[in-house]
Formats: structure tokens, sequence, C-alpha cells
């Protein structure tokens, strides 16, 4: 995996943790159980163009791997030469670099924030995937969220009304798949 795509799924996986993908996983530091933004398809959320951040990431990736540099040379860390700084950080020192960047009065504190916005997507509501496909494949975040599957026929029909009853009856016009005549 290149640098870029190893920084960006680290930061992904500081922003929502999941577990290693497999023992020797360096982006997924394995903060948590389950899946996490990582796993949910962060890096392909980014990489999406509808983000407006896609042809940003080289450099944001560069960005943040520099500021790991400078925390890492402040508090004395040896980073481990043979994968970006960022990613040779531990969780501990991942958070706390994204929380330099994301507190107020950051010069830089927007990209950031945008950045870990789109982490936050990819796993809370697979905005890059349709909700039925996610749900399918086990989806990490709409999972956890317990967000069901749709009936057999691709609708999502709700049995119990969210408010313990029925707000309005059907419009008698409404047509088979709930759309108004």
């Amino acid at each position: 995996m290149d640098d870029v795509s190893l920084t960006l799924e680290a930061y992904a996986d500081t922003i929502v943790p999941g577990e290693k993908r497999w023992p020797g996983d360096r982006a997924v530091v394995g903060a948590a159980t389950g899946g996490g933004a990582v796993a949910a398809g962060a890096l392909e959320l980014l990489r999406w163009d509808a983000t407006g951040i896609s042809d940003g990431l080289d450099d944001l990736a560069q960005r943040v791997n520099g500021h790991a540099e400078a925390y890492a040379e402040e508090t004395g860390l040896e980073l481990d030469p043979e994968v970006p700084a960022f990613v040779a950080l531990d969780f501990d020192h991942r958070t706390e670099v994204v929380a330099r960047l994301t507190r107020p009065g950051h010069p830089e504190k927007e990209f950031w924030v945008l950045l870990s916005l789109f982490c936050n997507m990819a796993f809370d509501s697979a905005a890059h995937l349709h909700t039925a496909d996610a749900l399918r494949d086990g989806h990490p975040g709409l999972e956890a969220m317990g967000i069901t599957r749709p009936d057999a026929d691709g609708l999502w029909r709700f049995r119990n009304f969210g408010y313990g009853r029925e707000l309005a009856r059907t419009h008698p016009t409404t047509t088979p798949s709930g759309s108004p005549a």
C-alpha cells in the first residue's frame, strides 16, 4: 500500500478506531473491537470526487505526516522510518496530533475537521454506498447503529411507529411503493 493510503487510513482509524485487519496492520492499530472507519470504507469515500477533497488528499497526507514529525521531535519520540510518520505513532499519540490540528485557533483546523467529518461519514452513513448493499455486505457502522435491512422488495417499512402511534393516515391515492399519486 502506498504512503498516502497508509496515512489516510491511519487518520481515519484515529477518528473511528477499529480492530486490526491482520496482525501486522500498521494503519489500523486495533484500539477498538469491530470495524471502524477503515473497514467502513473511509478511503473509498475520501477518494470519491463528490466529496470535493479528493484532489487534495496527497497534500493532506503530507501535511499530517509533517505534523507527526514535528510532534515526535517535540516529545522525543523515535519514529519507525519504514512507514509514514503519522502511521508510526501509536494510537494515543495519533489522537493527540489530531486533537491539536482540530483545536480552535489552529490555522489548518478547517482541513482536519473536514477530513474527520468524512471519516465519520464513512462509518455512520456509508454515504459512498447504496444503503441496502452496505447492509447486505455487513457495513460495520450501519450494523453498529442497528439499521435494519429492507424488505425483500428493497423497501424499508416500519411496523412500529417511531412515536408509538401513527401520526397520519396514508393518503388514499398513495401508490403501493409509497409515492404520492
